[in-house]
């Protein structure tokens, strides 16, 4: 299957960014495809004509052949002023910075030359890029974070007549939205890593599952953090994928797993960097009514998630049906929202599942309900917040109503889940 037929919705943003001189920096996990988003550049800059952007060098690190001519930066930068006499400007794309021993240093001089060199370089985790690039490339650099497929990336993919009528505001048939509801039970259940969504057959799913869990979470992000407690770390990663959207006590998962507090934090700071799952904070203005400490725990990927419970009954049977679900809109607001997400909840328990905010301090609560909603239904945590809050619009997600009422001043709307990344585009 040829994945580079499928269109990575932060391309245009880092196609933008190859006219700047800064250094641009791809980061995400293993196998979300660096390597293909680098080929697609290329080939776009390759047919470029118009623009004439000059030599393009391809290196990847993970072979010993193109690794040899990055051990001395001096030959390195001689390599470049060679190729600057037959060539009037460069890209250089490094896949793999990581190999290099200290590849922002290394960076750094080339950069500070001053020469007619455009560098686009991957990492695998943000950590990596923290420990080996970002100190000493201080503005000289611009970040990209590319995660797996968001359901629009997949579903354009597998079905582009059907992702057409999903990003046009209209009424969907009964028979096309049952299409795309198949497609997105999918999709919650095996997850979103490229090799697992693009492959038809459930035991080759499973198959590209485990060996993305075995090579990248047991095997990589303990040997570059040279995790100690592996056992503790292992039980810790299995734990947290049976608390996703619940409110995570780290005093109690500290003295199931016997792990001392400073050490749990940084296992969990550890798989919040590398792209495994991601810690919501929860949204609050006073102190004494509404929760503030305990954050709740969601994962990057649900089908990782799911491999780790060793879960994967189809999503209508599936008994944790409703925190995929959540799960799987935390996931694609955080793909996609510019500006912060928290959940809200009071002493009294009452809450709204998330809080987008913007730049500009507007916040919209979405509340998440795996249920076939024959009318509108507003819970008593949604009502209580927007008497709080007076917010001028939110949304409800739910299985199989779409409606839009008005509660006081504030318009909510009943959504389906594959409409959320919708929400904020």
């Amino acid at each position: 299957m040829n994945k580079t037929l499928v269109s990575r919705e932060i391309f245009p943003q880092i196609k933008k960014h190859l006219r700047d001189k800064e250094i641009t920096v791809i980061t995400g996990a293993r196998q979300t495809g660096k390597t293909t988003l680098l080929l697609q550049l290329k080939d776009y800059l390759i047919k470029d004509k118009k623009n004439s952007p000059g030599k393009i060098k391809f290196f990847n690190l993970d072979l010993i052949t193109d690794l040899t001519l990055f051990r001395e930066q001096a030959d390195f930068i001689k390599y470049l002023k060679d190729e600057l006499r037959i060539n009037r400007n460069l890209y250089v794309f490094i896949d793999e910075v990581r190999r290099l021993e200290n590849p922002g240093v290394f960076l750094k001089g080339i950069y500070d030359l001053m020469l007619p060199v455009k560098f686009v370089v991957t990492g695998s985790s943000s950590l990596e890029v923290k420990a080996k690039i970002s100190e000493s490339l201080a503005g000289r650099k611009r970040i990209f974070s590319l995660y797996p497929f968001s359901f629009c990336e997949f579903l354009s993919f597998k079905n582009n007549a059907l992702y057409r009528l999903i990003s046009k505001p209209k009424e969907i048939s009964f028979y096309h939205r049952r299409e795309i509801f198949d497609y997105l039970y999918d999709f919650i259940i095996y997850g979103s890593y490229p090799r697992v969504a693009l492959e038809d057959n459930k035991e080759e799913k499973m198959r590209f599952l485990e060996e993305i869990y075995s090579s990248y979470i047991e095997r990589d992000i303990i040997g570059f953090m040279k995790v100690k407690n592996q056992f503790a770390y292992t039980k810790l990663v299995t734990l947290l994928a049976g608390q996703i959207g619940q409110l995570i006590n780290l005093h109690e998962i500290s003295s199931t797993i016997r792990l001392n507090h400073r050490t749990l934090d940084s296992y969990l700071y550890l798989l919040e960097n590398t792209y495994v799952l991601a810690r919501l904070r929860p949204y609050f203005t006073n102190l004494r009514k509404e929760l503030t400490k305990m954050p709740k725990v969601y994962f990057i990927d649900t089908g990782l998630r799911n491999f780790a419970l060793k879960n994967f009954a189809a999503f209508e049977d599936n008994r944790d049906k409703g925190s995929l679900l959540e799960n799987f809109c935390f996931s694609s607001l955080m793909k996609m929202w510019k500006g912060s997400i928290y959940f809200w909840r009071t002493k009294e328990k009452t809450e709204v599942d998330f809080l987008a905010k913007d730049m500009y301090g507007n916040i919209i609560p979405i509340e998440v309900k795996a249920q076939r909603l024959a009318k509108p239904a507003i819970s008593r945590g949604f009502q209580s917040f927007l008497k709080k809050y007076q917010v001028k619009k939110g949304y409800i997600v739910n299985l199989a109503l779409k409606n839009k009422v008005k509660l006081n001043d504030t318009i909510i709307e009943f959504i389906l889940p594959y409409e959320v990344p919708f929400l904020i585009k």
